[in-house]
């Protein structure tokens, strides 16, 4: 019997053995002594800049710019880059509250998902409760589902076609962001919960933002080349190009920090629902760092080559990844906790293929 047979339960972690405590006293140690801000610092100001004009520019020169279609072609793929970093840069940390110490601020900025079809309302919940909360649990981290396309998790029921999973499952990454808009639709008006938990009630407030930016991405993504005289062709071409490789890439990210087969999948206690360790330590146990030192990567991603530590401090900004990376081992091996890495991002897509095939064909 599978975990989706039986009702979910709510899942508790073991008492706590220091470790977090440790982690917690040391970082805290760390940004007093270096008189640093955990947020609200400008070189993440300044990277929200670059990464803002990178992304407008972008636009603004594939719908205005007079150019041969070649050239649009390669527009597209600049401003699918440009998103990805937009997304995980700015509206990833904000989303977090790990941009400023001003809610309102991270509200703002954290807008940056809507703007890309996607909702940080729902997200917030999706991501920062389940996914933060119960990472690599079947049933309980919405990261790891599948949709019945896939299979993620060693917890999750096996179907005869999830054996051609590790050769279709590169070409699902490339819809994530169209999955985004229409699932987060379904999941507001009919579904209104993911898995057994129920997403929070919304206010009204939510609600209007919430389609306002669906029908915003809408007039900006098809509208408005429409009026400006672009064909339907066109627009189908940069739509797919755009669509495709910012929703591969991101797709991507996500999976290669946890879905790999050197990061653990963990089965809570059936009778009781507890996990017998405590919460800091599973995040460690279920998340694999990678390529952490590549410079450009690290700049790119939002520091999400450094996935152990957001997951112990997700509300710090993640320029400060680097130097806390050093902090967290040396705490994982006082306490004789493995600290997983991936040393290159090939690596980590080759563990990632490993693990999605062997899960098919288990």
């Amino acid at each position: 019997m599978t975990l989706s047979q039986l009702a979910v339960p709510k899942i508790t972690f073991s008492k706590s053995i220091g470790f977090r405590k440790e982690l917690n006293r040391r970082v805290e140690a760390y940004f007093e002594t270096e008189n640093i801000s955990p947020r609200d610092n400008p070189a993440m100001y300044l990277k929200t800049a670059i990464i803002c004009a990178w992304v407008l520019s972008a636009w603004l020169f594939i719908l205005f710019v007079p150019s041969s279609g070649l050239v649009k072609i390669l527009g597209c793929v600049v401003l699918a880059l440009g998103m990805v970093a937009f997304a995980f840069n700015v509206g990833h940390d904000a989303n977090h509250g790990s941009y400023s110490s001003r809610k309102w601020v991270n509200s703002l900025f954290g807008f940056a998902l809507d703007v890309l079809g996607a909702s940080s309302f729902l997200w917030r919940y999706s991501h920062n409760k389940l996914h933060h909360t119960y990472t690599n649990i079947a049933e309980h981290d919405f990261d790891i589902n599948g949709e019945g396309l896939v299979r993620l998790s060693p917890d999750q029921e096996s179907r005869w076609f999830y054996r051609y999973q590790h050769i279709y499952t590169w070409l699902l990454y490339g819809f994530l962001q169209t999955h985004w808009f229409v699932e987060d639709i379904n999941v507001l008006l009919l579904k209104r919960k993911y898995y057994d938990h129920e997403i929070p009630t919304p206010k009204p407030a939510d609600v209007i933002t919430f389609f306002a930016f669906k029908v915003f991405w809408l007039a900006y993504v098809i509208g408005l080349p429409l009026w400006l005289g672009y064909t339907p062709l066109q627009i189908m071409v940069g739509f797919v190009i755009t669509t495709v490789i910012f929703s591969f890439i991101v797709a991507l990210v996500f999976r290669v920090a946890h879905v790999v087969d050197n990061a653990e999948f963990i089965t809570p206690h059936p009778e009781t629902s507890n996990v017998d360790d405590e919460w800091a330590i599973c995040q460690v146990r279920t998340t694999v760092d990678f390529a952490p030192k590549n410079h450009f990567l690290n700049w790119y991603l939002g520091g999400l080559n450094y996935q152990v530590i957001h997951h112990l401090f997700p509300h710090i900004c993640h320029i400060h990844y680097p130097k806390l990376s050093k902090i967290v081992k040396e705490v994982c091996d006082e306490f004789e906790v493995e600290y997983r890495v991936n040393e290159t991002f090939a690596e980590a897509i080759v563990a990632n293929y490993r693990l999605v095939k062997a899960l098919g064909n288990s």
